[in-house]
């Protein structure tokens, strides 16, 4: 059972959406709020395995209690569910270390399959959001990539396969430390921020 906070400050949408999720067997809404600041201490008083978020919040915008919640809970998975897809947003949210974002409207399957791949460990971006990710890349040529060692572009090809740290470590039989070492090597190589924008970078030009 997968325990879920959910984030809405929409009373109506909030309800329809908390009760089309629980008809899932695996999903579970153990607490709700309408705003950033209860989010932020819902996250402190329930053991969670995702954050569904809204991020247009009052009281506490979304992006800010983000990082609060980041802040205090580094390993608590968050998904962003919003209307908005300004860029600006979009690399802010990058910048907080959320996992996934995904735009209103979408379809109820395609979120609760947001929801699992991201508490099974990989991220999940809206079509658009990737668009506007990978444009800023337009740049990048395809000798970014060839700077990388035989076992950085391994692990960053198992890591756009949405695989995990511990999962790629059992594959390559080395160490999840390991791991780790090269992830930080390869994002620095590449000139990126985070593992996501790694994953993205590699999409765009292999």
């Amino acid at each position: 059972m997968l325990k879920i906070l959910l984030v809405e400050d929409d009373e109506l949408f909030r309800l329809g959406l908390s009760v089309r999720l629980q008809q899932e067997t695996d999903l579970h809404i153990v607490a709700e709020a309408e705003d950033g600041e209860t989010a932020v201490n819902l996250t402190n008083r329930h053991p969670l395995d995702l954050v569904l978020l809204d991020i247009g919040l009052p009281r506490m915008s979304g992006l800010e209690a983000c990082y609060k919640i980041k802040s205090n809970h580094p390993k608590l998975p968050i998904l962003a569910l919003t209307s908005h897809s300004e860029p600006s947003l979009i690399n802010r949210l990058i910048e907080v270390g959320i996992q996934g974002y995904c735009l209103k409207g979408i379809p109820a399957e395609t979120l609760i399959l947001a929801i699992r791949s991201v508490v099974a460990g990989a991220s999940w971006w809206d079509s658009k959001a990737t668009h506007e990710i990978q444009s800023a890349f337009t740049s990048t040529s395809n000798s970014v990539l060839d700077a990388l060692t035989e076992r950085e572009r391994e692990i960053l090809e198992l890591m756009a396969q949405g695989k995990s740290n511990q999962e790629i470590a059992k594959m390559l039989y080395i160490t999840s430390g390991t791991v780790r070492v090269h992830t930080h090597s390869m994002i620095q190589k590449l000139g990126v921020c985070d593992r996501t924008q790694a994953i993205l970078l590699f999409h765009n030009f292999s």
